[in-house]
């Protein structure tokens, strides 16, 4: 009888992970990542800072890019800090996608 209710529980876990697991996400929120990886130097409305050089990021040409141009240059820009440019892939495709909504 024992066996039975292990066997049961076991099921029921795996069916629940099976159901979950698919609608996880393990990316940030890429509001939550701008706000503490890009804000402090492009502005929480990513307007940028001209007297710095600091680009905007709702700018035309900023809106102009690809979304793989501006994942190259989150990673890539030799002015970015270290933490900026070590995230991850996942992370920095929802960066790009919440600097989009800003950008409309």
């Amino acid at each position: 009888m024992k066996t039975k209710k292990l066997v049961m529980l076991i099921v029921t876990i795996a069916v629940a992970l099976f159901v979950l697991i698919p609608n996880l996400s393990w990316a940030e929120d890429g509001a939550a990542i701008y706000k503490t990886k890009c804000a402090m130097c492009h502005g929480a409305d990513a307007a940028g800072k001209p007297a710095a050089k600091i680009p905007s990021l709702v700018s035309d040409e900023a809106k102009k890019q690809s979304d793989d141009g501006l994942a190259k240059a989150v990673v890539e820009t030799a002015k970015h800090p270290a933490g900026v440019k070590s995230i991850p892939a996942d992370d920095v495709k929802a960066i790009v996608a919440y600097i989009r909504s800003l950008q409309k």
